[in-house]
């Protein structure tokens, strides 16, 4: 999947460890800020049935491949569009102008790759999770060959060696379908999303600092969305991005929009992901999510992200200031009804 700031891949072993814990028999889960959809694709390969959501197009098209579309169904006909879409001549538009000549985030041979592919698979006219299946290939594959520390925020001064690679499509790793109602993925807000859902559990990883998704992943908004946005700034990011601001990114906002998500959830168990970067404390969440049930905390060290490690630099790549504290600690606060075995709780 793509790199991504906030990725859970090394927290899935004690979020499905929660999840099974509450529901043995598996269950119905939403994830509502599904983001790279690596939990609820987890989710899905054990059985559960999973509804993701995100606002962002990007992460919408990532959890249509990796949470609604199921491989049997789809993975015959996507192996045939991604030959198609790899036989595509290169040529150079709007992508390369934007990406790979006024910001540098990808080489421009790649760029014209992406141009191309990404033109015909807006000619081809696919179901929506064909084209998800798609574009996520893209995507991914785009990712694998882009010139950053993970972040649309700023690019290499020099070209990143695997920047110099050609980018090659690869198959998403689809999940088979799992009984009963189909997995479903969602483009809405996460508080109208809260009020619908009437399942068994929902897991929450909501923005918890200034750092918004949308700013950190434009290019991969604008893949998806094609829609040849106005950008400004040097890293090219879409003017929607002054606009289109989440109220979890701001430090009076978070508090009472997390409240409004919580109270609006029906679902009798919760699992809230955050970390302690955030702009809320331990506390303040246990606070929170107290009138829910009972509140369990996982606490886990992990090394802070590797922008962080590197440090900051200007533009002309001169580093400045100083780098802070290397790790962290990502919070999983287990909210049921009555405790549940878990063996790292505190």
């Amino acid at each position: 999947m793509i790199k991504y700031l906030g990725s859970k891949r090394a927290l899935l072993p004690p979020i499905l460890e929660a999840v099974n814990a509450m529901l043995p028999e598996r269950g119905v889960v939403c994830d509502l800020f599904s983001g790279t959809a690596r939990v609820g694709h987890a989710l899905k390969g054990q059985g559960h049935r999973v509804w993701s959501n995100d606002h962002n197009a990007y992460a919408h098209a990532l959890a249509t491949a990796y949470v609604q579309a199921d491989r049997e169904v789809w993975a015959d006909r996507a192996a045939v569009v991604l030959a198609d879409l790899a036989a595509t001549t290169p040529e150079p538009g709007w992508f390369t102008k934007a990406f790979c000549e006024d910001a540098r985030f990808f080489h421009p041979d790649n760029g014209a790759r992406i141009d191309a592919m990404r033109d015909r698979i807006e000619a081809m006219g696919l179901e929506p999770e064909l084209e998800a299946i798609a574009l996520v290939s893209l995507m991914e594959a785009a990712d694998r060959v882009d010139s950053t520390a993970g972040v649309h925020m700023a690019y290499m001064k020099s070209w990143a060696p695997r920047a110099l690679k050609p980018l090659t499509l690869r198959m998403p790793d689809l999940q088979l379908a799992v009984p009963g109602d189909p997995c479903r993925a969602t483009h809405a807000d996460a508080l109208e999303i809260a009020a619908q859902f009437d399942g068994d559990l929902v897991y929450l990883d909501p923005p918890y600092n200034q750092h918004s998704y949308l700013g950190n992943y434009h290019c991969w908004e604008s893949l998806v969305l094609w829609d040849r946005p106005e950008t400004y700034g040097i890293a090219n990011k879409r003017v929607d991005v002054r606009t289109r601001k989440s109220a979890f990114n701001s430090k009076p906002g978070i508090g009472p929009a997390l409240e409004a998500v919580v109270a609006a959830i029906r679902a009798p168990n919760l699992i809230v992901s955050f970390n302690d970067e955030g702009y809320l404390s331990r506390d303040q969440l246990v606070a929170i999510l107290s009138s829910r049930g009972h509140v369990q905390v996982v606490e886990i060290a992990r090394p802070r992200y590797v922008g962080a490690r590197i440090g900051i630099h200007s533009p002309k790549g001169e580093k400045v200031g100083t780098v802070g504290r290397l790790r962290n600690v990502e919070y999983l606060f287990v909210v049921t009804e009555r405790p549940v075995e878990l063996p790292v709780a505190a």
